[in-house]
């Protein structure tokens, strides 16, 4: 137990990061446009998230909806662009991946904690919880990196007449969805590096069968 400090702090780091994973993923402030036609973006600015665009309009623009208007990308849609796209499939591997981290992890710990002794038991699955965390890290990585390429670019979405969005902003810039994304890559990364970082005890393999 003594020898695993690191690594329930990186269980306590990797659980955080996979939770802030799980919040960008369903945050729409991904990219935030500044539009100067404000006769449906009534405030002048709209979210661009992963699954869906909003803004608060003070038009009826559709029904349900009487100040914020969300429209919601529906299956394959041409004009959404790849870094969507990646987004979408890479977070949602990233949540899996990043659970099953947790879940190697907890076992480990668990045997430590009461008493089991088995090399085999404990070693193999801080090891491979750390291999699943950083690569819920990179899953994370990819997608905010690219999507915050996208924005320092002020890269324009042709979107259909039905979503009532420019083509292009006069401005855009990261929403909040990206820092907390780039957070959660940091956690994860040093939780992966902690949980490798594991070496069984010499005094334990004495105990071993």
């Amino acid at each position: 137990v003594s020898a695993s400090h690191l690594q329930l702090v990186a269980f306590a780091l990797g659980t955080v990061g996979w939770i802030l994973c799980t919040i960008s993923m369903g945050m729409v402030e991904w990219r935030v446009w500044h539009v100067d036609n404000t006769t449906i973006i009534s405030s002048g600015i709209a979210w661009v998230g992963i699954w869906k665009v909003c803004f608060i309009s003070y038009l009826h623009v559709s029904p349900g909806y009487k100040e914020q208007f969300c429209r919601k990308f529906s299956g394959y849609e041409s004009f959404v662009p790849h870094e969507i796209y990646a987004a979408q499939g890479l977070l949602l591997i990233a949540m899996f991946v990043g659970l099953l981290g947790l879940a190697a992890t907890i076992f480990s710990l668990r045997n430590l904690y009461m008493g089991i002794t088995h090399k085999t038991l404990i070693t193999p699955f801080f090891l491979v919880g750390g291999f699943f965390y950083i690569f819920a890290g990179l899953c994370v990585l990819i997608p905010v990196s690219w999507n915050f390429y996208s924005v320092m670019h002020n890269q324009s979405i042709a979107f259909p007449p039905s979503y009532y969005m420019p083509s292009s902003p006069v401005a855009q810039e990261a929403g909040a969805a990206i820092p907390v994304g780039i957070v959660a890559v940091i956690l994860l990364l040093l939780s992966g590096t902690f949980s490798l970082s594991y070496r069984f005890p010499g005094a334990a393999n004495t105990n071993m069968k």
